[in-house]
């Protein structure tokens, strides 16, 4: 049990947010490895109300361009609302993280163009050759998108374990009403976000930072 837990616990240390990848694809074969892996993720009553939609090839490209049309263009409309505010630690770890990557990526704190042209980045998918979309039932409201949150996770150390980056995006889920008209997904699939994902570039900056974690004193309160 001692092994399964390091292992567990050296893919949870490893895994980060990669924002930079190189354009190799990964190997199909791999991909539903990745997404066999994540299926294994409990949910309420096994009800598994997750799916992916992933590209590939060209069509990562054109889902790029009508992303950043939208940008462009769209007022944001994200499925589920996205938060008032980041009171207390939660804003201090947002702030933290943000000013790592501008300190890694060479952005002043005061060049907002350079922040808002780095923030673009997201809806260039970080230059990932794939995208995974990530839907949930809406008839099981937020206890299904409960339940894909664990998916999420486990798809990013699936991916983590067989040498691929990848990193969660809320950002693209504000785009939720073009996303299921761009892949003809149903109004009964909640858009809950989108994970960019591929062989990391080991060598740009932006894969060079990681962010820190709070303590257990931060996180367990143990009663008893």
């Amino acid at each position: 049990m001692k092994d399964q837990f390091d292992t567990l616990r050296g893919l949870l240390d490893a895994r980060h947010s990669c924002r930079a990848f190189l354009p190799d694809p990964v190997e199909e074969e791999v991909i539903a490895r990745i997404v066999r892996a994540a299926g294994r993720a409990p949910s309420w009553c096994n009800a598994q109300p997750w799916r992916v939609t992933v590209t590939r090839g060209a069509e990562t490209g054109r889902f790029r361009a009508a992303l950043l049309d939208a940008v462009a263009g769209d007022t944001p409309q994200p499925d589920l609302p996205w938060p008032e505010r980041y009171p207390g630690a939660h804003g201090a770890r947002r702030r933290e993280c943000g000013l790592q990557l501008y300190e890694a990526v060479g952005i002043a704190r005061n060049d907002r163009a350079a922040r808002a042209e780095q923030s673009m980045e997201n809806y260039r998918l970080f230059g990932a050759p794939h995208v995974a979309i990530v839907h949930s039932e809406a008839a099981l409201g937020p206890y299904g998108a409960m339940d894909t949150g664990g998916f999420v996770a486990a798809f990013m150390l699936a991916a983590t374990a067989l040498g691929v980056g990848s990193i969660a995006q809320a950002s693209v889920a504000a785009y939720a009403p073009m996303i299921r008209r761009h892949f003809n997904l149903p109004e009964t699939r909640l858009i809950l976000c989108a994970i960019s994902f591929g062989r990391p570039d080991p060598d740009h900056p932006a894969n060079r930072f990681r962010t820190t974690r709070a303590g257990l004193d931060e996180v367990l309160d143990l009663r008893g």
